[in-house]
């Protein structure tokens, strides 16, 4: 097929690349030449293993970067809009996702043909059909499901992760107003055969978006409630209990051979320090907004939220142990973006943490593998960033451990090689709790 992607986030970028990979011919869509430039040059703008080489292999073949939308939305069969959709703490901002629509629709109205816009970016439930399909119908002076389809295809895409997810697919759900709308998208994912399809009117596929990331966002807070619950108890293992949890057959199923598998939420069953990221505390925030609005309160989500704002108070409660005030004391934050293996920064909760130790006078480095810039930009110079993880330690009080990056394994065989007694807060359970002297750990 012939595709065109508006937007060239973390969404529209990987979408274009893995599907012109599958063979198909991609142009994304951007309004910042820079970004367009930077893509046809095959180098990523965005951070996210494996995009580089995706870039390189097909740009220039199967796949390019353009300004020109119009040309783009006539030249193809489909198109995606994968542009971003800010949230305000009140209500998603829709700007970015309007202006798709009428871009789009004023292509529409000079195209002969049949045409299909697919909605990808998270959008509440109802705007599709109530939002993008009017302003579609409106710029092009055409009726939907008579001259052009709409559908709905929610990404489940984890940063870091985001090229193997799309390759292989747990789900693939075809949202669209008529059969002819989901058949185009079933279509453009011929080549994932084995991925499960899931047809359904766009409002519904909307909702399953959410409701995917509302279950991920409430697993965490609830290991979190646990853990803060036995660290009042006393004597209580949270990742002990976590385990144990874990062990059970509902969480631990076993195959017909007697192999047990262990599904991938429970990661997400796990305490530490909070939820970060662009999609959870969006969209969690968002879908209670939403339920407000309508006179349906989210009590549960309102919950999820507070106690992940919360959180990160429980980093300062095992610094109290060691510490009756935090001036003065060098304190080093290993880990800056939200999850490892991306540079994104947003909503991570090494935010607050870091806003904290240096309201409270403490001197603060840090220490991200790939979010340099990112902390630059947020912290200003507030923060000292370190060049290295061992650059980072060094004469360091106490170090606050808040993404799991692979490369924080070596901390423990660091601390013990230097020669000041330092203490390491663990806000991820990553280590071993004897992995150190001063071992402090969330939910221990």
């Amino acid at each position: 097929m012939k595709v065109s992607v508006l937007g060239t986030g973390y969404v529209g970028l990987v979408s274009g690349a893995c599907l012109a990979d599958k063979g198909h011919q991609v142009t994304c869509i951007d309004v910042v030449k820079d970004k367009v430039d930077r893509i046809n040059r095959g180098e990523p703008p965005i951070f996210e293993n494996g995009l580089e080489d995706l870039l390189k292999r097909n740009i220039g073949t199967r796949l390019k970067a353009t300004l020109d939308a119009r040309q783009a939305v006539l030249d193809s069969d489909l198109t995606l809009i994968a542009v971003g959709t800010p949230f305000d703490g009140k209500v998603i901002d829709l700007k970015y996702v309007k202006e798709a629509a009428r871009v789009i629709g004023a292509a529409l109205k000079e195209k002969p043909g049949y045409h299909v816009v697919v909605v990808k970016s998270t959008v509440v439930p109802g705007t599709t059909d109530k939002v993008v399909l009017p302003i579609l119908e409106e710029a092009s002076g055409k009726k939907a499901g008579r001259d052009f389809g709409v559908g709905m295809n929610p990404e489940f895409l984890t940063e870091g992760e985001a090229i193997s997810d799309f390759m292989d697919p747990d789900r693939i759900v075809l949202g669209g107003i008529d059969r002819r709308s989901q058949d185009a998208q079933d279509e453009l994912y011929s080549a994932f055969e084995a991925a499960p399809r899931l047809r359904c009117n766009n409002g519904t596929a909307e909702m399953i978006k959410y409701a995917s990331n509302a279950l991920l966002a409430t697993a965490i807070s609830f290991s979190n409630e646990l853990a803060n619950l036995g660290s009042a108890i006393g004597g209580i293992d949270s990742a002990e209990v976590m385990q144990g949890l874990h062990m059970g057959r509902y969480l631990n199923p076993a195959l017909p051979d007697g192999t047990r598998i262990s599904p991938a939420i429970n990661s997400f069953l796990m305490a530490g320090c909070g939820f970060g990221g662009s999609c959870l505390p969006k969209d969690v925030s968002a879908l209670v907004a939403h339920g407000r609005a309508l006179g349906q309160p989210m009590n549960l989500l309102a919950s999820v939220l507070d106690i992940n704002a919360r959180q990160p108070e429980q980093i300062f409660r095992l610094l109290g142990k060691h510490f009756p005030t935090l001036a003065g004391r060098r304190i080093a934050v290993l880990g800056l973006s939200f999850r490892p293996d991306t540079n994104d920064m947003r909503e991570s909760p090494a935010i607050p943490i870091v806003r904290r130790l240096v309201a409270e006078k403490a001197i603060v480095s840090g220490y991200d593998p790939a979010a340099r810039e990112e902390a630059k930009h947020i912290f200003g110079e507030t923060l000292i960033l370190a060049e290295s993880l061992e650059a980072s330690l060094r004469d360091a009080d106490a170090v606050i451990l808040v993404t799991r990056w692979k490369e924080f394994e070596k901390v423990p065989g660091l601390l013990q090689a230097m020669p000041k007694s330092t203490v390491l807060v663990d806000g991820r359970r990553m280590l071993p709790k004897d992995s150190a002297p001063k071992y402090e750990g969330i939910g221990l």
